[in-house]
């Protein structure tokens, strides 16, 4: 009588769950490295966010920053509609981005796309193009106050060109005040998207221009249709970075102008400003900065989910 043998069927690998993976991964992190994690995030958190949902629910109240808050409703939003001023900051915002963001980026990309090669002075011209940047908007904003100045460097200027016509108070008259602050503003911002298109550029695959070239592609045609699909991530960090720096320019137009003359050069940062911490209103000035921050995510996250669209087509 013979023994039955059985076979007994493979056994399937064993393999650990993703949950146990992922907090094997975990666990291997060094404490060190998550107390250097934990100390900035506790800092943004009690800094950033938590006077962030302050300003919201201050919003609904009214305060003058002794005592206790009262609260009024709706009544600080109702009040923005029939506020003038914030109808002309909202309309200078809007200027404020067109014109900032659209000045920046178109200058910043010429810059980089012209400085984008070797030779000797292109270093120093990419150094002096960002010195700007380490300039602080306040010091900027009184750099320019003193260029604009009656019979200053640039009246001067166009004495010297024979157009003395044109000069005029800059900065007194309604007019050419908010565009001469936005020039300003523009000198100092465009080294830095020069810097943000050069890092892009880098990246870009050269031999792709090299095949367009040879199928007969002009220069515009390569730089349209070849390197600005590969820039479509630097653009999407322009565009977030544009539209905030737009939104929360306060310094140099405070240096400058302190929205003055007549209000004409207020934007929605300095009438905040104006608001909370010279009037003492920080209700209202708190409504101001929900709208300002409404306005930054409804533009960004338009942008995003258009970018999104166009990369699933």
């Amino acid at each position: 009588m013979t023994a039955a043998t059985v076979t007994r069927p493979d056994r399937a690998p064993v393999t650990d769950p993703p949950q146990r993976r992922r907090r094997g991964v975990l666990a291997r992190v060094p404490v060190l490295v998550w107390v250097f994690l934990a100390v900035p995030l506790a800092v943004e958190l009690y800094w950033v966010f938590w006077p962030a949902l302050n300003s919201f629910s201050l919003s609904f109240t009214s305060w003058k920053g002794v005592g206790a808050a009262q609260p009024v409703g709706l009544a600080n939003y109702e009040r923005l509609f029939a506020d003038p001023v914030f109808g002309i900051a909202l309309t200078n915002n809007v200027i404020w981005v067109v014109g900032f963001g659209g000045l920046s980026v178109i200058g910043g990309l010429g810059l980089a796309v012209a400085l984008n090669r070797p030779g000797r002075a292109v270093g120093f011209y990419r150094s002096a193009i960002y010195l700007p940047m380490v300039v602080s908007l306040a010091v900027t904003g009184l750099f320019w106050r003193v260029m604009y100045q009656p019979d200053g460097p640039i009246d001067a200027g166009l004495h010297g060109l024979g157009l003395g016509e044109w000069s005029r108070p800059w900065l007194a008259d309604p007019d050419t005040a908010l565009y001469a602050v936005l020039v300003a503003a523009v000198w100092r911002q465009v080294g830095y998207i020069m810097v943000l298109y050069l890092a892009g550029l880098k990246g870009c695959d050269p031999t792709l221009e090299e095949a367009a070239a040879v199928d007969g592609a002009n220069a515009w045609q390569r730089f349209w249709r070849v390197v600005m699909p590969q820039l479509r991530g630097v653009n999407t960090v322009v565009f977030a970075v544009t539209v905030i720096d737009s939104l929360r320019t306060f310094d140099i137009v405070w240096a400058m102008t302190r929205g003055g003359p007549y209000n004409m050069t207020q934007l929605l940062s300095t009438y905040m400003f104006q608001q909370g911490f010279t009037l003492v209103n920080l209700g209202y000035g708190s409504a101001i900065a929900v709208v300002i921050f409404l306005l930054a995510i409804a533009f960004i996250i338009t942008y995003l989910v258009r970018q999104s669209r166009e990369d699933a087509s």
